[in-house]
């Protein structure tokens, strides 16, 4: 890879991995103006590294509490608030393990067009737009229960679909519950954990079967992500409260429209 392609694409999974903008539909932009060929499994892999570095870093405290009291109670301990949440996140996650083991192969083959892409942008970003104004805003943590957990994990599926953003959904998701801001950033950035997770282990598997490995351009995709999603995550919470989810709305339907100019001039 370049040394400009490695920075650009590294910076725009780190940014656009847990805003609710789709990374998917970023990459897509740079490959067609500039005509770069594909990044490769390797860059991949690397980049969701560094994407999952940050965001452990960032809720280290709230890991260890959970994870903690989630041992605790499969001890024996008295169940809590941090180990309910763990189970919790556990389930969320369950729909999206399993759907990506079952059609990634599909929506590889199927859905990875820039007009999917576009168009998943587009209805995503109002979905989210509706979900911010009519949401309810009254939920905390607390109210993170059972069956919220499940229609979260489920909406989470959507994501596997490029252009979706898998932070845009399960932001959207819990918003229509009725989950404030804060709470529903907060349920998608600790979700996103295993799946990003799963989702790297997956690829590193595949990434083993290779020979040719780029260190360098996967060191510094690495890093490079891992610092702009730290920084994003730190200043998505801060200002989430204040802005709401609208600039991100007419981001995306800014960018979707921009997608379909491409496909219809054929880029």
């Amino acid at each position: 890879m370049e040394f400009l392609q490695t920075i650009l694409l590294a910076i725009i999974q780190g940014v656009t991995e847990f805003l609710p903008i789709s990374s998917s539909a970023h990459l897509v932009l740079p490959a067609a103006l500039l005509d770069w060929q594909d990044q490769g499994l390797a860059f991949d892999v690397a980049v969701h590294v560094g994407s999952l570095a940050a965001v452990i870093w960032y809720f280290r405290r709230d890991l260890l509490n959970i994870s903690g009291a989630w041992l605790s109670s499969l001890g024996g301990g008295v169940a809590s608030d941090d180990s309910r949440l763990a189970w919790m996140l556990i389930v969320a996650t369950v729909p999206a393990g399993l759907a990506g083991l079952l059609f990634d192969d599909f929506i590889e083959n199927h859905l990875r067009s820039v007009k999917v892409i576009a168009m998943t942008t587009i209805v995503f970003g109002i979905c989210l737009g509706i979900a911010d104004k009519r949401g309810g805003r009254s939920k905390s943590m607390l109210q993170f229960t059972l069956l919220p957990a499940l229609l979260i994990g489920v909406a989470q599926v959507l994501a596997l679909v490029p252009g979706t953003s898998r932070s845009g959904v399960t932001i959207t998701a819990a918003l229509m519950l009725g989950f404030n801001r804060q709470t529903a950033a907060r349920i998608s950035f600790l979700m996103a954990i295993p799946v990003i997770a799963l989702s790297g282990g997956y690829k590193t598997l595949q990434l083993l079967q290779l020979a040719d490995v780029d260190w360098y351009s996967i060191l510094l995709g690495t890093l490079l992500s891992g610092i702009t999603a730290y920084i994003c995550i730190y200043e998505f919470l801060k200002w989430i409260d204040r802005i709401g989810m609208m600039p991100f709305v007419w981001y995306r339907l800014v960018l979707g429209s921009i997608l379909l100019l491409l496909v219809y001039y054929g880029a």
